[in-house]
């Protein structure tokens, strides 16, 4: 399982999604994913998949790495629709004591589940197609009124965040290593219920504690060495620009939320 977390992994390629200006890219994502929460119907989810399909497909990420990204999420998928299957009004098709099960609770279920499925992938396309150095300079540059107004170190926070999302495939690979050495000493971690299986992972909690706050003096010490003192001077070496293509896509994605609105006022309560 932990070898199917991607998020945080970046994935080379020289495609329209990875040549979008980053900035445009975050808003075009955050746009995107606005739009799954404007779908009130099938017709609406039904161009909302079409339109993150054409996104992977632009893309040129492996069908298998988005698949292989989504597997540790089908709990969270499951436990939702599951939680919204017995939200539904209407004739109960099946009544366990004081849960029931209807016609509109499945559809609650279904469209939920499609629904989370749609902002997983949509948020790791941000990931898969943009560098670590660009994520950073995006951020800062989306944040900078804040630092104009409320005086934030905006440097500091993007390169926190970046940071702490690209660490995610590094800490991942360290608990397989550890666990690996736990279970080559006799440990068990898989059997038993579920208090057991909790109490079997301190001794994989406490190497892993230990490890990542090596990992972060050992990159705050390259850091020092590189002579790094934070955003205040520093010139870019890439400086962002936005071209024909980064307009082209925020008019679709515009003409596309426009779509998903009006089949929302026309379309209120069709499934």
């Amino acid at each position: 399982m932990l070898q199917n977390i991607t998020i945080g992994q970046y994935f080379p390629g020289n495609s329209l999604i990875h040549r979008i200006d980053p900035r445009m890219k975050i808003v075009l994502i955050f746009l995107m994913m606005v739009s799954v929460f404007i779908c009130t119907n099938y017709f609406a989810l039904g161009l909302a998949l079409g339109v993150t399909v054409l996104t992977v497909l632009l893309s040129r990420i492996n069908l298998k790495v988005i698949l292989k990204g989504m597997k540790p999420i089908l709990v969270i998928v499951l436990i939702t629709g599951l939680l919204n299957l017995f939200y539904g009004t209407g004739e109960p098709l099946a009544q366990l004591w004081v849960f029931k099960i209807t016609e509109q609770g499945i559809h609650n279920a279904v469209f939920m589940a499609l629904r989370v499925t749609l902002l997983v992938v949509i948020g790791l396309m941000l990931t898969y197609t943009t560098t670590p150095t660009s994520l950073t300079d995006a951020i800062e540059s989306l944040l900078k009124p804040l630092h104009t107004v409320f005086k934030l170190d905006v440097h500091s926070l993007a390169m926190t965040m970046t940071i702490a999302l690209r660490f995610i495939p590094t800490l991942i690979e360290e608990v397989d290593k550890i666990m690996s050495a736990q279970k080559s000493r006799g440990a068990d971690m898989e059997s038993g219920n579920v208090f057991k299986r909790v109490k079997a992972m301190v001794p994989v909690l406490i190497p892993l504690f230990v490890s990542s706050f090596r990992r972060a003096g050992e990159l705050a010490y390259a850091m020092e060495c590189r002579c790094y003192r934070g955003g205040e001077g520093r010139s870019k070496m890439k400086v962002m620009h936005l071209e024909a293509r980064d307009y082209l896509c925020l008019t679709f994605v515009l003409v596309y939320i426009a779509g998903l609105i009006v089949m929302r006022i026309l379309l209120p309560g069709v499934i």
